[in-house]
């Protein structure tokens, strides 16, 4: 990762993060829905994502979505990658937040948030490491942290991934076991 954008405080942010939350649509995924005849929807997941939230994982860093939409393609997504805490159709998604930080024990400096549009204001106004991806609404950019390079569904998620592992000193590792 290009950590060229991301400032010593930003890093010192990522060194707290014991939780990242995502966004779904217009972060994990491009945003764009596909619906069939039968209206059945496919949505598309960056392979790049998964492989940063299986490593932040394996770090010890829990890893959960809240999503406003209700979707089974969501659900069999983040059972494949393990992930534990997902809140789907959260049309307040503070609620949802309140639940998952009081069921972890952490503190809001001790998470991080990325979103794409207004629905996830709210999250990154109060977490200790808000993150917009690069094409979110201009006023979620304006609120966060950091902003990524990378579009959402484009690597955003393993972008932040990656910061927050550098954060902790574990980036060099994780690349290390490959190179």
């Amino acid at each position: 990762m290009n950590l060229v954008s991301a400032s010593t405080e930003v890093l010192a942010r990522a060194a707290k993060i014991k939780l990242l939350i995502s966004d779904v649509d217009g972060v994990l995924t491009d945003g764009h829905i596909y619906m069939g005849a039968q209206g059945e929807a496919f949505k598309a997941f960056n392979i790049l994502d998964g492989f940063g939230i299986k490593a932040l994982q394996d770090a010890g860093i829990s890893f959960a979505v809240i999503t406003g939409r209700q979707s089974e393609i969501v659900a069999a997504r983040m059972r494949e990658l393990s992930v534990r805490y997902v809140f789907q159709g959260q049309s307040d998604k503070t609620a949802a937040f309140d639940t998952l930080r009081t069921q972890l024990r952490l503190a809001e400096d001790q998470i991080a948030h990325i979103g794409d549009d207004l629905p996830d204001l709210p999250l990154i106004r109060r977490v200790g490491l808000g993150v917009a991806v690069a094409n979110a609404y201009p006023t979620l950019k304006d609120a966060a942290h950091y902003v990524t390079q990378k579009e959402g569904g484009r690597g955003a998620v393993r972008e932040v991934c990656d910061l927050i592992l550098a954060g902790h000193g574990l980036l060099d590792g994780v690349v290390g076991r490959y190179t």
